[in-house]
């Protein structure tokens, strides 16, 4: 074995976003461009020498070759071992508790989460740090620095180390190991949740069904539920990780998830339906014909998360990123805990968790988790979700209606344009941006305008500054809308409204939630401009 010195130069396009490096897989499959961004992030975070990583991802296309790249430039550059997942494979809440657990410098994940996967598709690579969470903005921009001057990366020329088999080989200089990707995962949250009392709830004739999607949560699932629980066979739907997820489209909301949707809307419905993404961080929660929002999913879990083991003890406070509904902010605040409101990105809560001011956190983009690990955790969710339900003795449907009635409900939904041309994307932004310092006071659809600004967030932990995180326009009555453009496409520009009524109840809680948005939704059309500008009768997905 020798080590190889490549000659190599920038390759443009390689600027990580919110979640690391997404481009659609044929990029990412161009001479040097996986092993360029490779070699900027082991530059970024000062080297390899000595260190040891966490290594897998979500399986889909072009994943076992990244990972033998990946392995190969860690050994030519003196990292002492490699925890790889069998086959490459590890959920990222999964790859985040692996992190922890063996003390290492941080991992690599081979994932673009909910993106479709494929040769046509999408790919994506990220660097988390020590502490199990995503490289915070300081590492991303020192990466992508990296990548606009990189000269060279150097390479072991080796054969492939055969992922198959688990174990510990040694490639170079380096060591390999080969672990179980869901064996530490599953025992974890046993440590979390009631198993024996799930096991009797199942044992009694409680349905569930969990659609996995042919993503990477198939086997934890498997194991969990069907395997520890006592789950019927056959619980668990679309259950083995494909490299294209079977052609599906892996993100978990009513849209893409319509056979779960159809099934528990059904008149012979189970009694609980899940379904999970590519990488396994994020969740769908369905009731028997009632749909959870992500955003009321944050704030039940958070009200009775006091029903699990794991958090007996109650919780130090709760974090929602700013789109997400301010329904989680009132369960905070009848328990006398903690709230913040974070950008998007789940890097935003680390620090919070780490220093120990959150224990529960969310955002309106289908992910929940907790202090457990720094990442949000789809099956985590699922999994406190069937806690509560045993402890309460209740349905998906009763929990929320008495969630409502104690808090009043946050009506919310958000609004998906996607693909659209960058610079017409640009135009709805920056023309509702411009109009901001003007709006307050304003009449709009019969509400008063109390505040508009451009999201702005200080770290209360290490003081830094996001800028530019949302457009924000906030009425008398609490009801607002936020503008942003998603980080997370490969193409184009998605530009997701997000839209929020507060209504204290006890009347007014049954409503469709479009019909009670439509004020929201008028006001909004009426400011951004987005159908006029666009051309569009209106947007691709609703959730």
């Amino acid at each position: 074995m020798s080590i190889l010195t490549v000659a190599t130069q920038p390759i443009e396009g390689q600027k990580p976003g919110t979640s690391g490096l997404r481009k659609k897989t044929r990029v990412f499959m161009q001479p040097h461009f996986a092993e360029n961004f490779v070699q900027a992030i082991l530059d970024a975070i000062g080297g390899a020498a000595g260190k040891t990583f966490v290594l897998g991802g979500d399986g889909r296309y072009f994943s076992p070759q990244v990972a033998q790249v990946i392995l190969r430039m860690c050994a030519a550059q003196g990292a002492a071992r490699v925890i790889v997942g069998q086959n490459a494979l590890l959920s990222t809440p999964a790859a985040s508790h692996l992190i922890r657990l063996n003390k290492t410098d941080g991992g690599f994940i081979m994932s673009a989460s909910h993106n479709p996967g494929g040769i046509d598709e999408d790919f994506g690579l990220k660097f988390n740090m020590a502490n199990g969470g995503p490289a915070p903005e300081s590492v991303t921009d020192a990466i992508y620095e990296a990548t606009t001057t990189i000269s060279e990366y150097r390479i072991l020329q080796a054969q492939d180390v055969d992922l198959s088999a688990i174990g510990e080989t040694a490639l170079g200089e380096m060591a390999v190991s080969v672990v179980d990707p869901v064996i530490d995962y599953a025992n974890l949250m046993e440590t979390l949740f009631d198993f024996p009392k799930l096991r009797d709830m199942f044992a009694g004739g409680f349905r569930m069904r969990f659609d996995a999607m042919c993503a990477i949560t198939g086997p934890y699932a498997t194991e969990i539920l069907e395997r520890r629980l006592g789950a019927p066979e056959g619980t668990v739907v679309n259950g083995t990780p494909l490299p294209d997820f079977g052609g599906m489209h892996p993100d978990p909301n009513p849209v893409w998830a319509s056979d779960l949707m159809e099934v528990m809307f059904s008149p012979d419905g189970p009694d609980f339906g899940a379904a999970s993404d590519g990488d396994g961080d994020r969740n769908m929660v369905v009731g028997k014909n009632i749909y959870v929002a992500p955003s009321d999913s944050l704030a039940v879990l958070a009200a009775n998360a006091n029903l699990a083991p794991g958090y007996r003890s109650g919780i130090a406070g709760v974090a929602r990123s700013m789109p997400t509904s301010a329904a989680a902010d009132r369960v905070a605040e009848a328990l006398g805990v903690a709230k913040y409101e974070t950008p998007t990105g789940w890097k935003f809560f680390g620090n919070l968790l780490d220093a120990g001011k959150v224990t529960l956190c969310g955002e309106e983009s289908f992910g929940t988790g907790s202090s457990h690990v720094r990442e949000k955790d789809g099956l985590w969710a699922v999994l406190l979700w069937l806690n509560i339900l045993a402890e309460r003795g209740q349905s998906v449907a009763g929990i929320l209606d008495a969630h409502w009635r104690d808090y009043g409900r946050n009506y919310y939904s958000r609004h998906d344009y996607e693909v659209l041309p960058v610079d017409m994307a640009n135009e709805i932004v920056d023309g509702l941006r411009a109009r901001l310092p003007g709006l307050t006071g304003q009449e709009i659809a019969g509400m008063t305008i109390a505040n508009a600004d451009d999201f702005a967030y200080t770290d209360p932990v290490d003081g830094s500054v996001s800028n530019r995180q949302g457009l924000r326009v906030t009425f008398t009555d609490g009801s607002r809308f936020v503008i942003r453009l998603s980080g997370t496409g490969t193409e184009g520009a998605t530009l997701r409204l997000y839209l929020e009524r507060y209504l204290p109840g006890p009347d007014g809680l049954a409503l469709d939630v479009q019909e009670a948005l439509a004020p929201v939704i008028a006001a909004a059309e009426t400011l951004a401009r987005i159908k006029a500008i666009s051309g569009r009768n209106g947007p691709n997905v609703i959730t």
